[in-house]
């Protein structure tokens, strides 16, 4: 039989709803389109500009008040009283911290950061690209309140600094991608740590221990081969609710919650091989002439098996990550850069805000700590032989990258709310540091690999 035959039958034996070829022909170019890697950062460039377009036009008073609008959440006497701000940065931003959480659990058991040897020198360089933003940003602000914004720079944004790189995909290697992604994988986790160490309020003992028991669950439902994901979203939420009240930031449960999904199949591929053909063979031999899974029951019966097969070969991990990937790339994150990157700019205060130290401390920690931290820690480490360079690059590209880390956006502006949550002129000008830095590094980064990329194909 050939490959036309094979193809003809496939198309007659496809079912059409009655507009489904012309849904097609809209829908199959946008889902092309979404899988793009750069799409969620342009999306979220988009976000960030309406939001500093609304902050700055004639409806900026209603972008406020959209803003701090109360929303209760309420059941009999209990409730949960916030505004739309709060219910965004400590609410959605959960699921962001979820998925996060669930694309580190995977690398470190199967991904970049599972072998030591090959993550040796992403991890030495996210650690690098930390801790020289925080030192900056300190030079400038090294007493008073203004010192709690320290993290401000420390965080690299995966969706633009990757969907920068991926543009540049045919100049660059592809290791140098990944290793960037490792990069940011490694970030993510220190602002995760640094979020939970140091950027929490008062604790309330009594819905700590209530937190640590939700925690103590789930971990118990993994150890015992719960493989359903619904008692651990119940449980992950109950945890958030205990984090919320206990004075450790809310979003952390994000975190901790995917820690404790399954990553374990309940089938291995041998097992699940055997009971797909053995279905298989049951449909085949119980499918009749114009019989459809509708009217015919035993069908029905083996497709249910066929997904039960399907469910238990994957991991809860994998399938969760893959649910809410989209979601949040498409939606949480930008819903959080329209209520959080509406920053007024005030053009006849301009040196004032280019001079403030929190500005310079954020802006000069992203552009230099990063390229400093990153370069620094991977020429350093590649003289002790803790790492290697990633297959087919030069460290010049390595140097190149490391200007990309500053673009520090979601995770940045996240740590600066909750750095100056009272204090809204800091707030202002860390917010302004971090776009500022965010678009130059963008541009510096882009350039300098282009042009690598140029005199290498020359």
């Amino acid at each position: 039989m050939t490959e036309n035959t094979i193809t003809s039958s496939a198309k007659k034996g496809r079912i059409y709803a009655p507009w489904e070829h012309t849904f097609n022909r809209v829908l199959s170019p946008f889902e092309a389109f979404i899988q793009r890697q750069t799409t969620s950062g342009l999306l979220l460039m988009g976000t960030a500009i309406v939001a500093l377009i609304l902050a700055n036009s004639s409806l900026a008073d209603a972008y406020q008040h959209l803003i701090h609008t109360p929303v209760t959440l309420a059941i009999g006497g209990w409730g949960i009283d916030m505004s739309l701000h709060h219910w965004v940065n400590d609410g959605l931003m959960a699921l962001f911290f979820f998925v996060v959480g669930l694309e580190l659990k995977r690398e470190m058991m199967v991904g970049e950061l599972s072998n030591i040897r090959h993550a040796a020198l992403p991890v030495v360089a996210a650690i690098g690209g930390m801790v020289m933003p925080a030192l900056i940003y300190l030079a400038f602000n090294h007493q008073g309140d203004a010192m709690r914004g320290w993290g401000v720079p420390m965080a690299t944004d995966i969706a633009f600094a990757v969907g920068a790189l991926v543009l540049l995909a045919s100049r660059v290697p592809k290791a140098l991608i990944t290793f960037l992604v490792a990069l940011a994988i490694a970030d993510d986790l220190g602002a995760v740590l640094v979020i939970a160490l140091f950027y929490t309020q008062a604790l309330s003992l009594h819905w700590l221990g209530a937190a640590l028991a939700m925690l103590a669950l789930l971990f118990t439902l993994n150890f015992a081969g719960i493989r359903k994901v619904m008692p651990y979203i119940i449980l992950a939420v109950l945890l958030w609710y205990a984090l919320l009240q206990s004075g450790v930031h809310a979003t952390l449960a994000g975190v901790l919650g995917a820690f404790a999904v399954p990553a374990r199949s309940k089938y291995d591929p041998n097992l699940f091989a055997a009971r797909i053909n053995e279905q298989i063979d049951h449909f085949l031999a119980n499918h009749q002439q114009d019989d459809t899974v509708l009217t015919n029951e035993n069908l029905h019966s083996v497709v249910q098996n066929l997904e039960e097969s399907v469910k238990g070969v994957q991991t809860p991990l994998q399938r969760l990550e893959s649910i809410w990937h989209l979601p949040v790339a498409f939606l949480v994150i930008p819903i959080f850069a329209l209520f959080n990157a509406g920053i007024p700019l005030q053009f006849n205060a301009l040196g004032a805000t280019l001079t403030h130290p929190v500005m310079l401390g954020v802006a000069s920690g992203l552009l230099f700590g990063k390229f400093i931290g990153i370069t620094g820690a991977c020429w350093l480490a590649l003289k002790l032989g803790i790492g290697q360079l990633p297959s087919g690059t030069r460290f010049s590209q390595i140097m190149a990258v490391s200007v990309l880390g500053g673009i520090g956006f979601t995770m940045s502006i996240f740590i600066s709310e909750l750095a100056f949550a009272n204090q809204p002129e800091y707030l202002l000008m860390a917010k302004t540091g971090v776009l500022l830095a965010s678009l130059l590094a963008g541009f510096i980064g882009f350039v300098w690999l282009w042009f690598l990329g140029r005199k290498t194909a020359s």
